[in-house]
């Protein structure tokens, strides 16, 4: 017998939404989380359909709604002259809230179905899987008092999820092998004040780089710049620059405050050998990476999380315990989401020249009528 039906490693949003779907079905789930406070960053933002639908699963998709503000559409610009503009159907719809809330409102649902499966400060340090279970040796923190204590314990589970995020360890301790795929780059982001309004993106595939820009819930805004200095200066650069190369590709100011530095984040993809070994299961980012240019990551581990929740109920009922069902699902869905960031990368590299109007004329060509529904479908993840 298992101390639990299920453990879920990691408490990001794919891991918490697991969470409720699986305790509001009546599962014994705990999720053992090392970090000790809340992850307070705004991170990713767009929640595409297919994601809502997750959140409207475990009943908050109208509190997300709520909170959030829709995306109706978008221009993709060059040098100030619109390429192509896309409006989407009222069903499709993006919802742009910061990951933080969506956080919250998952913790706050996961402790609605079941007060104490959240586990902070337990740090899974060992996994050790069996033919009927799983035993998972836990490093626990107590900062309660006024020095940090902690102690290893063992947990057994019938079934073990990592959702430990890229640098995942459970899925090291196993040795599944974290294959590169295509597409990388470096940028540039912040978010800031903002009093312009609106519910439309902008996409500025500049000859000089690639610059979006998003409008967030309460009069804010991102900006997404291609970083384009030397490999070596690791450093954020300072808001006057930031600035400045804006405004060199744009042509537009913004209206960042001094003493303000942007995040700097390298946009990597890679898929995990295997994402099911026995009664362990990889999800989210421990199973793959993808560009956070398009902002599918999350929404694509919430679709995994679906698959998953529904393979899992299936076995506890059943008593089988193969959950390799799920896995060639989960890896085409991956492949196809990076096909589709790769692109997108594509299009805000630096070019000049005939490749700039080669590239120019594609985007014009997905924007013309006949093509843009199919266009828009793409960028919010139908098929996927």
């Amino acid at each position: 017998m298992s101390d639990h039906d299920v453990v879920i490693v990691g408490a990001g949003p794919v891991g918490l939404l697991l969470a409720c779907l699986l305790a509001q079905e009546g599962i014994d789930v705990v999720v053992c989380e090392r970090r000790l406070d809340v992850d307070d960053r705004s991170r990713a933002i767009g929640i595409h359909p297919p994601g809502l639908q997750t959140l409207d699963a475990v009943g908050l998709g109208e509190r997300a709604r709520a909170q959030g503000l829709q995306l109706d559409g978008g221009e993709v610009l060059c040098d100030g002259r619109t390429l192509a503009s896309l409006d989407f159907p009222p069903a499709r719809r993006v919802l742009i809230l910061p990951q933080d809330r969506t956080d919250a409102l998952l913790r706050g649902r996961l402790a609605e179905l079941s007060g104490d499966a959240l586990r902070r400060g337990h740090t899974v340090r060992g996994i050790r899987p069996d033919d009927d279970r799983v035993h998972l040796t836990v490093a626990v923190d107590d900062a309660s008092g006024p020095d940090m204590v902690s102690a290893q314990r063992e947990l057994t589970a019938s079934v073990v999820v990592a959702a430990d995020g890229v640098r995942s360890g459970i899925r090291d301790s196993l040795g599944i092998g974290w294959r590169a795929r295509a597409g990388t780059a470096r940028y540039l982001m912040i978010d800031v004040p903002d009093a312009s309004g609106g519910a439309r993106a902008q996409l500025h595939c500049a000859p000089g780089g690639l610059v979006e820009s998003f409008p967030l819930p309460g009069g804010r805004r991102r900006w997404v710049a291609l970083d384009g200095r030397e490999e070596r200066d690791r450093s954020a650069p300072a808001a006057e620059m930031f600035r400045d190369a804006i405004r060199a590709r744009t042509g537009i100011t913004p209206d960042i405050p001094d003493g303000e530095r942007p995040v700097a984040f390298r946009a990597r993809q890679h898929l995990a050998a295997r994402t099911v070994q026995g009664r362990v299961i990889l999800l989210g980012d421990a199973a793959h990476e993808v560009s956070p240019i398009g902002g599918q990551g999350m929404n694509l581990g919430w679709s995994d999380a679906l698959r998953v929740a529904s393979a899992i109920d299936r076995m506890l009922r059943g008593g089988r315990a193969d959950l390799r069902g799920i896995e060639g699902r989960t890896r085409r869905a991956a492949s196809a989401a990076q096909r589709r960031s790769r692109f997108y990368m594509s299009m805000g590299r630096p070019s000049h020249g005939l490749p700039l109007h080669a590239r120019n004329a594609v985007i014009r060509v997905l924007g013309l009528a006949p093509l843009r529904g199919s266009a828009a479908g793409l960028i919010t993840m139908r098929g996927i």
